[in-house]
């Protein structure tokens, strides 16, 4: 005993930072103990006389709280009895609030006095050294905020949280040190310094107790993968608790797909090697016996559906191999078919029976009694901008309706091809008032339909382009489309204005207009050198009336109305004997010739269309047929029929891999008899096929065209001064190289779009391997021109007056004199109009351009990318292959 005078004393917090360790292995903040650990060397508190009563209680050192908030915390109170019991219980009370870094109580005969030390505030919230997670994802994990008191408790588990976030990353290397910066007037900066170290991967994956299926196949049906450099792109070699336990579920299933009902994952253990990079995974499996189907039922409760008929046509049959996938499926099947009687709520539920004895598995599916349901309610909720008309006329049923389970998920996919709201949209079907009675629920979440594009990109066909666009697909909420562009390349330009509306009148009849200027310059080659042959300028305005016929198939009309103006360069233009420009057959070619001039056309066209893909951006499923024609002549210059016919097939096979077959084809007859030599149809209206169409050959590569080929003096003829003609037939060394188009094409498509990993789908890359074949051709034979060897085509020279010049005998001039003073004819003025050349005609041919290749679609930050490189395997003479394309900031 040292009497009144003895000190009682708290447990001290210390604000230093010690080398220990918390939350595996991360630095902490050293603090006093806590309440019940009791410091040996410390005084303890002096037993005072039972008798002493406490007279008063005061409080020093407390800086913001008030004296009597203090003694509110603790159950001390004067007239009490003081006893050391009293004393440490006030203590770890005053310690619980966690607001005292320090405090001590002392009794002064019956005057207790307390001492604290308040826990400092936070001023700032510091995070040094992140760099993988941002400070907007970490902050809301902490639980301390500036003006708060700090205490140590806190920032243990702020320091546990961080390291979490780490973990969910992969990054078990991971280490938080937090680190407290003293500030004036009790305040201080809690700094948590990160070392993010790098992220932990998956280096083995083992398997052990397999016998039936090998560590490969089993791997490549989990979802975690090995890291190696194959797997560079993928996100799933890092290692993920809740990946681990997926992938027991996934082999799981694969081993019931597979028959093996007995199957289990005895252990599953993730080892973190000493360097803390890399986890080593082991599985220890057994894998049972394989079994086989049983006898299997359907024992339907619901009367409109007959069991024995529903039995028969079960894909599984007894003795099959057994596949719990196969039994899910039919599950599912048979609730979509009661939803689709009306029975929403049908409850479907599989009976097994195992025999261990003779490894069958007997399934009896049991369709128990429910309802007919009927659409008491749609409830559409989440659209702020687009108006309810517009959600609801996408609907397949109607209130009061029988419910439909094919309605319901048409209408699914009706709403969510609208491209308005987000991807994952579903109906909900929830119970309504009554039991026979069903709410549908859509509720969305509006996406941006407004588009604002200004691109530059570079492309193998038209080198660099320029495009603008802008473009509203939810017009004042009402579903229209309004939009404009302009585009600019080297040899094409143009401009459009279009509006659609998809419910005209509020009745199901789409409508729509575009306005447009079109500028297209065609080119040829020459000596390889790609250059402009003629210019086409399309002003005109089409608008169209559409009506569905079916839920998939629909009616489209159009008119369109163009002017059209095709022009030639003056190089091609030559001055006749009265002094007029005409077009020179020699420059260009009679084909060009016959092409130029102003006309107006005016087209009448139908399409009727079948379409159930899945998705009109990215299809996976369904398919596509149309059938469009086209006839010019009811009014205008120009008189002709086309027909299109277009169908696309798509298919999800091998989990994941998309395939796709698209077939399409075209013929064109025109109505006028523009001469010998010279097809009905104009050159600008005819079909023309190449690169994009069908990959492996340059643009407009495909079908007929004029080659014009020089002639040359053999280097090798036996008689210098009479040499022999050499054709000169190498591409690079044509003089002309003219597509001229064809009157009927077709072309198909064969192509698997291969999945990637989760990282490359996160870039946008979308690989595939694809076949094409084609061709084009039904074309008049051109008149074509030449330049006979040796001398080529001569020309005869006139004067400005389109008289024929002489040569003057005694000047050696020009002269307009037709002979000399002698009365001799005089040698006419002549110069060389063309070197020796040839033309011929190629291509003609209906015989298939077959080319396989590669190609990869990429969703890049500046632009859609698509590169493709394909080898022609059949072509044609005359054909002009090109084994690599890309496209850049353009679509595609």
């Amino acid at each position: 005993m040292r009497g009144d005078n003895c000190t009682t004393h708290g447990r001290r917090l210390a604000l230093a930072l010690l080398g220990g360790t918390i939350l595996g292995g991360m630095p902490a903040i050293a603090a006093a103990q806590d309440a019940g650990d009791a410091d040996p060397d410390a005084p303890a508190v002096v037993a005072q006389p039972q008798s002493q009563i406490i007279r008063s209680i005061a409080i020093t050192g407390a800086e913001r709280l008030e004296p009597t908030t203090i003694i509110s915390y603790i159950s001390l109170r004067a007239g009490q009895p003081y006893s050391q019991a009293a004393a440490d219980e006030a203590i770890k009370e005053l310690y619980a609030t966690e607001l005292f870094s320090n405090a001590t109580l002392r009794n002064d005969g019956g005057n207790v006095i307390i001492d604290v030390t308040e826990n400092p505030v936070i001023n700032r919230i510091i995070l040094e050294g992140n760099k993988r997670i941002k400070n907007d994802k970490i902050v809301p994990e902490i639980k301390l905020a500036p003006r708060q008191i700090f205490t140590r408790s806190k920032v243990r588990a702020d320091t546990a949280r961080i390291i979490e976030l780490y973990k969910r990353q992969g990054r078990f290397a991971a280490t938080v040190e937090p680190k407290i910066v003293q500030l004036s007037q009790n305040r201080v900066d809690v700094v948590y310094e990160i070392s993010e170290g790098p992220k932990s991967k998956v280096r083995q994956i083992n398997i052990i107790g397999n016998e039936v299926f090998s560590d490969g196949a089993l791997r490549g049906e989990m979802v975690t993968k090995q890291s190696r450099f194959t797997t560079f792109f993928s996100s799933n070699t890092s290692y993920d608790p809740d990946r681990l336990a997926f992938d027991q579920q996934k082999l799981r299933q694969f081993y019931l797909t597979e028959g093996y009902a007995d199957f289990r994952v005895v252990s599953a253990v993730a080892e973190l090697t000493p360097d803390k990079k890399d986890f080593i995974i082991t599985y220890v499996v057994e894998e049972g016996e394989r079994y086989k189907f049983g006898d299997v039922s359907v024992d339907s409760k619901i009367r409109d559906f007959d069991s024995d008929r529903m039995t028969s046509n079960l894909p599984m049959k007894s003795g099959d191999w057994y596949n719990a996938k196969a039994v899910e499926d039919t599950v599912e099947q048979l609730t979509e078919l009661a939803g689709t009687f009306g029975y929403a709520f049908a409850d479907v539920r599989p009976n097994f029976t195992r025999s261990k004895e003779d490894l069958t598995m007997e399934v009896a599916y049991i369709i128990n009694e429910a309802p007919r349901v009927y659409v008491e309610r749609i409830d559409v909720n989440g659209n702020t901008l687009t108006q309810d008309k517009v959600l609801r006329r996408e609907f397949r049923l109607s209130e009061g309706d029988a419910f439909n389970s094919i309605g319901v998920k048409r209408s699914t996919n009706r709403i969510k091809s609208l491209g308005f709201f987000q991807e994952n949209f579903e109906i909900e079907q929830k119970p309504g008032s009554q039991p026979d009675r069903i709410v549908l629920e859509a509720n969305v979440e509006e996406q941006p339909t407004g588009e604002l594009q200004l691109s530059a990109g570079f492309s193998s066909l038209e080198s660099f382009i320029l495009s603008g666009s802008i473009r509203q697909r939810n017009f004042r909420g009402r579903g229209q489309t309004l939009g404009a562009s302009v585009n600019y390349s080297r040899f094409s330009r143009s401009a459009n204005i279009s509006f659609t509306e998809p419910y005209l009148f509020d009745r199901n009849i789409s409508a729509g207009i575009d306005i447009y200027r079109r500028d297209f310059s065609n080119f040829g080659f020459s000596t390889a050198n790609r250059n402009q042959t003629y210019e086409q300028a399309t002003t005109g305005l089409s608008a169209r009336v559409g009506v569905p016929l079916s839920e998939y198939m629909s009616l489209v009309g159009s008119y369109t109305l163009n002017y059209d103006d095709v022009s030639l360069g003056s190089d091609f233009f030559t001055t006749d004997a009265n002094g007029n420009q005409v077009c020179d057959v020699i420059q260009s070619g009679r084909f060009l010739c016959d092409a130029i001039g102003k006309r107006t056309s005016s087209i009448l066209g139908a399409t009727l269309a079948f379409d159930n893909l899945d998705s009109r951006f990215r299809p996976t499923r369904g398919s596509s047929v149309s059938f469009s024609t086209e006839f010019a002549g009811l009014g205008g210059d120009v008189r002709y029929l086309r027909f299109r016919g277009k169908a696309a097939k798509y298919w999800n096979v091998f989990n994941g891999f998309i395939f796709s077959l698209t077939a399409e084809g075209g013929v064109i007859n025109g109505f006028e008899d523009r001469g010998a030599g010279i097809d009905d149809v104009r050159l600008t209206d005819r079909f023309f096929l190449g690169e994009p169409q069908i990959r492996g050959f340059d643009i407009r590569g495909v079908g007929p065209r004029v080659l014009r080929q020089q002639i040359i003096a053999d280097p090798e003829s036996p008689d210098p001064n009479n040499p022999l003609p050499l054709v000169i037939t190498e591409r690079d060394q044509l003089l002309r190289d003219d597509a001229i188009g064809g009157n009927a094409y077709y072309l198909g498509r064969a192509e698997l779009e291969i999945p990637l990993g989760s990282g490359a789908r996160e870039l946008g890359l979308r690989p595939s391997i694809f076949m094409d074949v084609g061709a084009l051709f039904n074309v008049t034979t051109p008149i074509l021109q030449q330049s006979p060897f040796p001398n080529g085509l001569v020309e005869q020279l006139r004067d400005g007056d389109g008289n024929l010049l002489f040569i003057d005998p005694d000047t050696g001039g020009a002269t307009t004199d037709t002979v000399d003073d002698m009365g001799n004819p005089l040698d006419p003025a002549n110069f060389q109009r063309a070197t020796p050349f040839q033309e011929v005609f190629l291509g003609n041919t209906a015989s298939p351009r077959v080319t396989v290749g590669i190609g990869v679609n990429w969703n890049s930050p500046f632009g859609p990318f698509r590169i493709d490189f394909a080898h022609a395997l059949l072509k044609e003479e005359g054909d002009d292959i090109k084994k690599f394309s890309f496209n850049v900031g353009t679509q595609f």
